[in-house]
């Protein structure tokens, strides 16, 4: 793990912060002048690591917050210099950005890592898609959430699928169309957030998700995200077939050895911390 930490602090980050402790990547957003709005490099930031936790067998979550109140208020293309761009470029580094963003919610959704949101104050556009992936979703009393995409005269292109996925297309299309703002109550309410704390106890909040999660077996957390996210686009048949398959390796597995062996003995497997 002391190689993993030293490689991750040789890297600068501008946008975010990153942490790695106890098998925990903790990644801040750090723009709070713009309410953390991303920007093209922060979204780059993210996805680098996301693809370097991706390959670090240790680690156990990724925990995502914001800084200075708030989570995320969408996506900020103010920096890009646009006027300085001819149409064809302006189109170019629009469609760049945006398409980008797509890439990282994606990279977040199908995180083989479990992944854990902690939102408070805005949660806006971009940022309530991000906490639509997230594999726990905690939400502070002063969270709110609106997708204002439409009311500036745009749509809510990369995030459409990924928040329909979460709360349903009705209710996507609902707040969507009007740019209602919803609480953190009435997000518990449609299932975008999993918990609703204060904001005092959101760190308590986050460690017992963590508690929880360490209690399972990392590689079973791992194929059993493969196998739900494959749900909707996989016939059923296959999806059976193949989880009967991943169920054959895994009971196998030195996991599902030592999971069996745990449970016959009495006593917890050699995961839980």
């Amino acid at each position: 793990m002391e190689h993993e930490i030293t490689q991750l602090n040789s890297v600068d980050f501008k946008e975010i912060s990153v942490q790695l402790e106890d098998s925990i990547l903790h990644i801040q957003f750090n723009r709070p002048h713009k309410k953390n709005a991303m920007n093209l490099a922060l979204v780059e930031e993210v996805m680098q690591c996301f693809t370097f936790g991706a390959n670090l067998e240790s680690l156990r979550a990724v925990v995502i917050v914001g800084s200075e109140g708030n989570f995320c208020s969408g996506g900020d293309i103010s920096d890009m210099h646009l006027s300085s761009l001819n149409e064809s470029e302006r189109e170019e580094t629009i469609w760049h950005f945006n398409r980008s963003f797509g890439r990282m919610i994606t990279q977040v959704k199908h995180s083989p890592i479990p992944v854990i949101a902690a939102v408070e104050g805005a949660v806006l556009g971009g940022g309530f898609g991000l906490a639509c992936v997230a594999d726990i979703t905690i939400a502070s009393d002063s969270a709110f959430f609106a997708l204002p995409e439409t009311g500036l005269g745009v749509i809510p292109a990369q995030i459409a699928p990924f928040v329909a996925g979460r709360i349903g297309i009705d209710h996507t299309k609902r707040l969507a169309l009007t740019g209602e703002k919803l609480n953190a109550e009435q997000a518990l309410h449609l299932g975008l957030v999993h918990r609703v704390c204060s904001a005092h106890s959101i760190k308590a909040q986050i460690n017992n998700a963590i508690k929880q999660l360490k209690q399972c077996a990392p590689e079973a957390n791992s194929n059993t995200k493969r196998l739900l996210l494959g749900l909707n686009n996989t016939p059923l048949e296959q999806v059976l077939d193949d989880a009967a398959a991943a169920f054959v390796r895994s009971l196998s597995s030195e996991e599902g050895i030592e999971g069996t062996k745990a449970f016959m003995q009495k006593r917890k497997p050699s995961w839980c911390e």
